[in-house]
């Protein structure tokens, strides 16, 4: 706002409680309390804090009434002074109604009014945090959702790929509707086969956009699921697609989003298992050989400990051939997490997997010299247990080798 000079004085009741700036587009909310809406709105929402900052109450219904009488003073004053630099605000726009949208989401289901209702939806979602809100408490994620699955049919592997399509629209729709816990329980709940459709949308005759928005969209359904046994059901196609995902690096949000997945699905049943067979594990070394991006190096590794954890993991780490060298050069060249991670996983492979033929490949990429100073240097606690317990484990087949540097072979534990 324009700086105002020092002999005007702004009416106290022109200004927002919170910033303490003239109002553009002053708002009651129900505890009879007057903001500008823009900055009650990052409160509400942006800052998730669902009380009125002026009175403390708790804002259980959150309706925004426009003061326009207000609004007119506002106006008038700012008329009035614009040579004391005050600047004068327009009449802001007029937002949205539950009517309006309800009106859309109707108009939605003729299929002549399908794709326009669905991009002023798609405009009106993407405008503020109260449209998202107002959205979602019309029930537009179960329609958005039933569009999605009614077209789930249509996509097959062999598809050619194509324009964006109704379903396309309504899952962009979804995404950026950023869905309460309880309104992505609901979606989860409600919409049946939900899931695997957003698992199809994942496949590569999508958009790099919808197979994204298919990614998030799945990774915040499963950090708020309170049902444990459905993800002790998730099928190989589901690892399949996300581990393609992986592979082709559509985006980076869909890559992190993947990795979450995978970490908060591979704890259950046996979903590690399936992860393994599906392939993941070759793809996650050859990612994190190519990472330069701490965070993901950090989540490959903890999604790689959790893989390690069964034998199929373990095997199919020592099956690719530069598995057990990547793994062990990122301890110490990523962060605390990372080197913790790298270490787990090699004691695994050391512990369950430790043949002649792991243990001797072992030496021979530099494992057991990165052991030895894992525990020459101030690290972790377990991190350094576990690095000694498998030197410990295996000191009749490497003390005595040449392949440790001479400068570690000292600290090899008795």
């Amino acid at each position: 706002m324009t700086d105002l000079n020092d002999d005007v004085e702004v009416p106290s009741f022109f200004l927002c409680p919170i910033l303490l700036e003239i109002m553009k587009d002053p708002v009651t909310l129900s505890t009879g309390i007057t903001y500008d809406r823009d900055s009650i709105e990052k409160w509400l929402f942006a800052h998730k804090k669902g009380v009125c900052p002026v009175t403390k109450q708790v804002v259980d219904e959150i309706e925004l009434t426009p003061n326009h009488t207000l609004r007119r003073l506002i106006q008038s004053w700012c008329a009035l002074n614009p040579s004391s630099g005050v600047q004068n605000f327009p009449t802001p726009r007029i937002p949205i109604t539950k009517t309006e949208i309800i009106k859309l989401l109707n108009d939605s289901k003729s299929p002549h009014m399908q794709t326009n209702s669905l991009k002023r939806l798609k405009t009106i979602v993407l405008e503020n945090e109260m449209n998202k809100r107002l959205m979602e408490s019309v029930g537009v994620a179960d329609h958005l959702a039933s569009i999605v699955n009614n077209m789930n049919n249509s996509i097959t592997s062999s598809s050619p790929a194509r324009e964006t399509t109704p379903a396309d629209e309504a899952l962009t729709i979804l995404y950026h509707l950023n869905l309460s816990p309880t309104g992505l329980k609901s979606l989860s709940l409600n919409t049946r086969d939900f899931m695997e459709t957003l698992t199809n949308k994942m496949q590569r005759v999508t958009s790099r956009e919808t197979r994204t928005y298919a990614v998030m969209l799945t990774k915040s359904i499963l950090e708020v699921t309170d049902q444990p046994m459905q993800l002790t059901l998730l099928n190989p196609n589901f690892f399949l697609q996300l581990i393609q995902i992986l592979m082709d690096q559509i985006t980076k949000k869909g890559t992190k989003a993947t990795l979450k997945i995978l970490i908060n699905v591979c704890g259950w049943g046996r979903n590690r298992i399936k992860a393994a067979e599906a392939g993941v594990v070759p793809v996650l070394i050859e990612t994190l050989l190519n990472s330069t991006k701490r965070r993901v190096s950090e989540m490959i590794l903890v999604l790689l400990d959790q893989i390690c954890e069964c034998a199929e993991g373990r095997a199919e780490l020592l099956n690719h051939a530069g598995g057990l060298a990547v793994v062990s050069k990122k301890i110490f060249r990523v962060s605390s997490v990372a080197s913790e991670k790298a270490v787990r996983i090699l004691h695994s492979v050391a512990k369950f997997s430790g043949n002649r033929s792991v243990l001797q490949e072992m030496l021979q990429v530099g494992v057991v010299g990165k052991l030895c100073l894992v525990v020459q240097v101030e690290c972790g606690k377990k991190m350094k247990g576990h690095a000694t317990e498998v030197l410990k484990m295996h000191a009749r087949v490497w003390k005595s080798s040449s392949c440790i540097p001479y400068n570690l072979i000292s600290s090899y534990p008795c």
